[in-house]
């Protein structure tokens, strides 16, 4: 087993070769993506946002829930620092599920489920309270890193209107 340090925590990841690594890892790199959601978390309830972005590839992006495109590392904790200083000051991130899907054995997709409490966006930008991210992960050597990140707020599904709506104002 080796460990390796992945933001501000440790994940330990099995290292198997041979064709049936792929299968062999799949818990542990399913472990370790779960972890990396944790540290996600945890970083953003801290407003660290040096932490937050060595979650990230070197060249990874962020596009938020309002469809701003960061691109990089260095983008990335710079725009966070900027947020953390009032906009998401207060605000606490609790990730309620996270489903992950392998590409192969070194890439995967993770849809992750989020509530957030205590932002405080400027005026016409919505509030994020609740939404999913839709995150593609790499594995470079034994850690996984976010390579690609969108997050979009949602709100919960209702049926689709079989028709128009009816007409409000009757002619005579």
């Amino acid at each position: 087993m080796r460990r390796t340090l992945c933001g501000a925590g440790l994940v330990a990841v099995m290292l198997v070769g041979g064709s049936g690594a792929l299968a062999a890892d799949r818990p542990q790199d399913e472990a370790a993506i779960h972890r990396v959601q944790k540290l996600q978390a945890e970083a953003w309830n801290r407003h660290d946002a040096a932490a937050y972005a060595r979650l990230f590839t070197e060249d990874g992006d962020v596009v938020n829930v309002v469809g701003w495109w960061w691109k990089g590392r260095t983008e990335i904790e710079r725009k966070l620092t900027g947020a953390f200083a009032f906009t998401f000051r207060e605000s606490t991130l609790t990730i309620t599920d996270t489903q992950v899907r392998f590409l192969s054995s070194s890439i995967a997709v993770a849809h992750v489920s989020w509530t957030m409490v205590g932002a405080k966006t400027p005026p016409g930008v919505p509030e994020p309270r609740q939404g999913i991210q839709l995150q593609v992960l790499e594995k470079q050597g034994a850690t996984w890193l976010i390579a690609s990140f969108q997050n979009t707020n949602s709100i919960p599904e209702v049926p689709f209107p079989a028709g128009p709506p009816p007409s409000s104002g009757a002619k005579p």
